[in-house]
Parts: C-alpha cells; structure tokens; sequence
C-alpha cells in the first residue's frame, strides 16, 4: 500500500463504514498512525440506562426503523437463512453473547484464504492482542444451565471437553464501579459482572466489554469522530477511476421519518466495516454504479458456521437457567462441531412467542402434520411450555456450531433487494440430527421440553447469529474481493475489515477472529507521512 497523495485536501484521511469489532480496530488503529478518521454508524449510541430491561420493549430492542424501532438487534430473512444481528455504535459487541474463542486449525488451513499466509501462525500474536483489548477472561461462574451442559459432557464421554467459556466482561466485584481496569486509566470506569444474564439485551451493569468501552472509547481520545445515525448510500471515487486521489462518501440519517437530510465528505481511504449485511449489500449496489471495478465475486462464500438454535424450556419451575453470564460455558461435542448453551435474563421472554414443536419434514405439510402430531401427543407439556411463568428464567437456547463448510452467495434481484442462493455444498438446514439428539438428553437433564424458531419448524429455514463471507479473501480478483491484507481489489485506499471478510468456516463464535483479522490489516497501513 502507497502513502496517500499529499498535494490534494480531504475531509478526513479514512472514512470507515460501521463501528463493529473490524470497524472499531480500524478507528483506532489508524487514529494511532496519525490519521484523520471518521467513523459513521447505521444505529444509536447507547449508555447503559439506554438499554431495554427486557426484551418485551422492542423498539430499544430491535432494529426496525420502518415502525420507528432503533434497537440493538436486527432480524433479517431470506430464503436460506434468518441472521440476527447487531446495530449501534459498538456494532454486534453490544448485543453478542461475549463469547471469545478461537477456532481450530482447520479454519486457517481452508477456504479462499488458503495459502494466501501460514494463518495460524501469523495471527498468534494479533489474537492475543485482540483477547487483551477486549478483555478477554474465563468465565468464573457456572450457572444451572452450565452445570447441566457439565453433566451431558460427562454422560457422552466428553467430560474433557468442557470448558468455562473465554468472555469479554469484567469480573470485578459484583455491581462495584472502579477506574480503568484496562488501559492504565485511559479507559472508562467499569463495574463487575452480577451475573444476570442481561448480556444480550445489552449490559445495563457495566460489565460487559462493548467496543465503545475500549477500542472506540480510545479512538475518540485521540480525535476519531463517531457519528451515529448515519448511513452510507455511496462511496465514489474521485478520480473517476481506482480511487488513486480518494473518494466522496455520500450518507443520510437512518432514522429520520421523512427526507432524511444527505451530507457527503471527501476522504483519501475508505473501510467498509458494516457487517455482512451492511457491506456486502452496499457494495453489490455500488458494483453496478460507482465502483464497478469490484470483483465479480462480491457477494460469494457466505456462510452460516451451520448452527442450530434449540431452545429448552424447564417445565417444572425447578430451574433458573438465567442466572450467569449469556454464555458461559463451551462443549467441543466432536472435532466439528460445538455446543453452548445461551441465556437471557429473567422477564426477557418475548422469543417464547416465535417458538414452535422442533419438527423436521420435507414440505410444509409434513411439517406442520408433525407439528400437530407433538400438540395431539403432548398436550400438557407443550401448554406448560408455551405458558411458562417466565420464559428466559426457565429456558437455555442451545447454540450447536460446526465446521462443515458450505456456502451461499447474495445478490441483487431486479428490485435491487438482496436475495440467497446456495453457492456451493449443500443449503443451510434447520435440522441438524447431532443437534437435535444433544438437546433431548439435554432437556432430560433440566427436565425440559425442545423447542425452535417457527421459521425453523414451518419453513425449514435456519437461523444464525454469525453470517461471514461475501467479500472474502483471494489472491486476485477471480478469486475474491480482497487481498490478504484486506485491501479490495481494483482499487486504492479501500478496505473490508469485518465478518464479510472471514474466508473459511471458523465453526466458532466469529468475534475475536474478525478483530485479529483486522488488528493485522491495519499493522500492514503504514504511519501517515505529513511531509
């Protein structure tokens, strides 16, 4: 990568799209070399008094600005799959379930990215410094619903393979604020983990180890600018060409009811940092306008980490399965696949609503003859269910993750939508056996009842909180959008830093990976020349 140009004015040095874990590294990374940096975020800012005391207030809650909804959570639906994902300054770190793994070996040594580097090797150090500023630590508290995955551990042969999960909170004394325990003060203040399980409905304590607490936080202090509320329609290069002289970046207000007001700032550099939905689907759109130099391959290799969600629901009010942290322990079930068991805190209930019979079938008839043969044959059990006192107390949603690789590619249809088709390997599925046979013995340990998202049981779509890929990594533009240093093919000064660049299937929790990625694509941004 060439220092910028000196003999023309911009706005800023870098204009970086979204504030998640790649977009925060960038603000901050680069607001270290010296750069001008503007970060512009689709969602709100959020303090902790902000967030929702459950999520039944769904308009902090969810994202879904056409009912005047701007919370933290977006839900969105295709043919293949439905993804959760998060919206707000801070990105998904304000909704994940802080869970900060790294995956197996074999995520370095597959995908497009494959030989590009020793992956593995090179990016040791950049995960370790993405564990310490995030704050990574090993969960001290096993709830009930920990103890129980303990139990199935050991019932399967596995007790070896069960682990408190490595999470980004901080477990201070419980509900006691101190200074900075992170950055020798430069940090917020911060209070010690209650262990509510509020995680996912956005930490209310403190606790939690949110991006806007550290890379963000120290950013700003170094003159970053965050402007929330902002989206970004396009991005065209100045020159006409490759971007060699920069770019003018085109926004609005994403929350404004009535002609939002459109601002527009040149920039030498430019980071594509919204997440899978929000990048990909943008430079699809920019691909047929101002940046048609864009690979032909923009918008493959989507993937899903093939997850199942299964929740189960204790039946006789002897359980609280919300107490701890919303993940807090991890069972490596084979060398494929991984299970963990989720939670929200108590009153979080709205989900019971979008819950059906986990049923499996080839056509929606038989889906929903099966679905009324569990309500024929079970009636008690499943009103108990559906009836609970409150849901998140007596409920675990089990994640089931694996690292068999198949992928999907997006693409705009003539409305100029995004639609899915299945790429390569077999469709995403909604029922996974191995899953589904862990959750009733499961279920038997908490004596519970299965159950799954009704777009699951009547459509045969599965859900997912990790969608990756779509600007993937590739040794040319035949192969993928960019370079092994993130930098977008055909053009200058352009980068992805997010979980659209993740090339391979980590069969893992995606976060902590999509920050080292981006800890080492910005080491490789050289210091801004000021002669």
């Amino acid at each position: 990568m060439k220092n910028f140009p000196i003999n023309m004015e911009h706005d800023y040095d870098y204009v970086i799209i979204g504030s998640g874990f790649g977009g925060s590294v960038s603000a901050l990374r680069l607001s270290e070399k010296g750069y001008k940096v503007l970060v512009l975020e689709k969602g709100k800012w959020y303090g902790a008094k902000d967030f929702p005391r459950s999520n039944w207030n769904l308009r902090h809650w969810l994202w879904m600005p056409g009912l005047r909804f701007f919370g933290i959570l977006k839900m969105t639906i295709f043919r293949h799959v439905t993804i959760l994902s998060g919206t707000g300054v801070g990105g998904g770190s304000l909704v994940y379930a802080n869970t900060l793994p790294r995956p197996k070996s074999t995520f370095f040594n597959s995908g497009s990215w494959k030989g590009l580097a020793d992956w593995e090797t090179e990016l040791g150090p950049f995960y370790d410094t993405a564990e310490h500023m995030l704050g990574a630590a090993r969960n001290p508290q096993l709830g009930p619903a920990d103890l129980a995955l303990k139990q199935l551990a050991e019932e399967t042969g596995k007790a070896d393979q069960f682990a408190p999960a490595n999470v980004g909170v901080f477990f201070g004394k419980s509900g006691e604020t101190v200074p900075d325990p992170y950055f020798d003060g430069k940090g917020p203040e911060r209070a010690g983990c209650t262990f509510c399980g509020g995680c996912m409905t956005g930490c209310r304590h403190n606790a939690k180890n949110s991006l806007d607490k550290n890379y963000l936080h120290l950013a700003q202090g170094l003159g970053a600018k965050i402007m929330a509320e902002k989206e970004v329609y396009d991005v065209n290069p100045l020159d006409g060409n490759d971007g060699a002289v920069g770019y003018e970046v085109r926004f609005r207000s994403s929350t404004s009811f009535l002609s939002p007001t459109k601002n527009k700032v040149t920039t030498r550099g430019v980071v594509f940092a919204g997440g899978v939905l929000g990048t990909v689907s943008l430079l699809l759109r920019l691909r047929r306008s101002s940046l048609p130099r864009l690979s032909p391959k923009m918008g493959f290799d989507v993937r899903t980490n093939n997850e199942s969600l299964i929740s189960v629901t204790n039946i006789d009010g002897s359980l609280d399965l919300s107490e701890g942290i919303a993940i807090g322990s991890i069972l490596h079930t084979d060398d494929n696949s991984h299970l963990e068991p989720v939670r929200y805190a108590k009153g979080s209930g709205f989900w019971r609503f979008l819950m059906m019979p986990q049923v499996h079938g080839n056509n929606l008839l038989e889906r929903l003859a099966r679905t009324a043969w569990q309500w024929l044959s079970k009636p008690l059990v499943l009103l108990k269910v559906s009836f609970v006192a409150d849901w998140a107390k007596s409920t675990s949603v089990l994640l089931f993750m694996q690292h068999l690789d198949s992928t999907l590619r997006l693409s705009l249809n003539r409305f100029g939508g995004v639609n899915s088709a299945v790429a390569k390997g077999k469709a995403p599925s909604a029922f996974i056996p191995r899953a589904s046979e862990l959750a009733r013995r499961y279920s038997r340990l908490v004596r519970g009842y299965p159950m799954t998202f009704f777009l699951e049981s009547l459509a045969g779509i599965p859900s997912t909180a990790h969608i990756l890929g779509g600007a993937v990594m590739g040794d040319g533009p035949d192969i993928g959008v960019i370079d092994k240093d993130n930098h977008v093919h055909g053009y200058q000064n352009m980068l992805v830093c997010d979980g659209s660049m993740i090339s391979a299937n980590p069969g893992v929790n995606p976060s902590l990976t999509i920050t080292a990625i981006s800890e080492r694509a910005m080491s490789k941004v050289p210091q801004k020349d000021n002669n």
